[in-house]
């Protein structure tokens, strides 16, 4: 596994679990995302993982605002912008895949199904490999997210029958302790590190509680970042997350003492293969 001298951090600001009235601080509207998005940067995120909600603050894969969005990010900032293909766990699949004509840089690809607290997150074969090739088709860099051990099997599979994704580079995302999937713990951490295809790297997202111990497990193995409000809305205990730039700040401040500090944008693009060397704000005069 490719070791980095740097850590991507990765902000997923928003998600499609919690609800604006419990969680009046949840950036919803674009202006809220792209403000969000601006103080994330600032602080050392280099990508951002996008859900986006409706005027109703319901989360929604409505293709109109995810091409508003993916503009405005693009035009207000310098971070690569990746669209959930998740959705919520009710979502149909066409609507899914519809997110990819939004022609974001990159874009989530779930390699399996798995339990998501008392619901199910369905990723057939057949709907993973239409992901992965419409990706390649449109130039979008796949992050292929990882709930369960086996899914790293999955993406083996994957790689051996339809070749590798757009951009040549494979990174994966370990999505850890959600209620159904793989505990968020070291032990497991490494275990995923075995099963990771040979030349990929990878970031790690621990959820709620694990937040703290998997990410100092991923920068101690040399792997990448994911935090933010989609993940844990609580920053210590007792204590309610004031904004995702302070979880981006956080993660910043501990790659500086692991010695990998936060990667920009442009070394990102660069690592993972995703087209272009500069966002639209880079150029804008």
């Amino acid at each position: 596994m490719p070791q980095s001298t740097g850590t991507i951090i990765t902000v997923a600001p928003t998600g499609a679990e919690h609800a604006k009235p419990d969680v009046p601080n949840l950036p919803v509207t674009l202006a809220e995302l792209v403000s969000t998005a601006q103080d994330c940067e600032r602080v050392g995120a280099a990508m951002i993982h996008v859900h986006i909600r409706g005027e109703d603050t319901r989360p929604t894969l409505d293709l109109g605002r995810l091409k508003d969005t993916v503009a405005a990010l693009r035009e207000q900032t310098n971070l690569i912008v990746q669209l959930s293909t998740g959705g919520a766990v009710t979502d149909p699949e066409a609507d899914r895949l519809r997110v990819l004509d939004a022609l974001p840089d990159s874009a989530s690809c779930t390699m399996g199904t798995v339990n998501f607290g008392d619901d199910v997150f369905l990723n057939r074969w057949e709907f993973i490999v239409e992901l992965h090739q419409r990706m390649l088709e449109r130039g979008i860099v796949p992050e292929y997210e990882i709930f369960d051990l086996g899914q790293l099997s999955t993406l083996r599979r994957l790689l051996d029958k339809h070749g590798l994704p757009a951009g040549g580079h494979v990174h994966v995302d370990l999505v850890m302790g959600v209620p159904g999937g793989m505990p968020g713990d070291a032990e497991t951490l490494v275990a995923a590190m075995r099963l990771v295809p040979d030349g990929a790297t990878f970031s790690a997202t621990g959820v709620g509680r694990a937040t703290l111990p998997v990410m100092l497990a991923s920068l101690s193995a040399g792997g990448h970042l994911r935090v933010g409000m989609e993940d844990t809305i609580t920053y210590a205990r007792g204590e309610r997350v004031k904004d995702n730039a302070q979880l981006v700040a956080r993660a910043a401040g501990l790659a500086r003492i692991a010695q990998r500090p936060p990667l920009a944008a442009g070394q990102v693009r660069e690592l993972l293969g995703v087209k272009g060397e500069k966002g639209l704000a880079d150029v804008a005069v």
